[in-house]
């Protein structure tokens, strides 16, 4: 693994939280379908995958779903980290507070 993303998306919607939610969902399910590692969180998911351009790839994918779902727009806060070789992987940030 040598890229990961933690992404969280906002869509601007008609329909209160519920239909934020409703969009959310549809988005994890976009990052699931992808078939890369994933861990959902409060705030945000963290994706892991081989390359920056699978990373990028994904998000452009969460962007468009959430327009898709009828969404007027979209904010999309996005934390990117790559490296040349591997990088820490969810597990290693994560299993000793689990």
């Amino acid at each position: 693994m040598k890229a990961s993303m933690a992404i969280q998306v906002l869509p601007t919607v008609d329909g209160g939280i519920k239909e934020v939610v409703r969009i959310v969902d549809e988005v994890i399910k976009v990052i699931d379908e992808s078939g890369l590692n994933y861990v959902v969180s409060p705030f945000e998911t963290t994706v892991e995958g081989d390359s920056m351009d699978e990373i990028i790839d994904l998000l452009r994918k969460c962007e468009a779903k959430v327009l898709e779902e009828g969404a007027e727009s979209v904010m999309c806060y996005v934390k990117l980290n790559h490296g040349k070789e591997s990088i820490l992987s969810i597990d290693e940030k994560i299993d000793k507070y689990q």
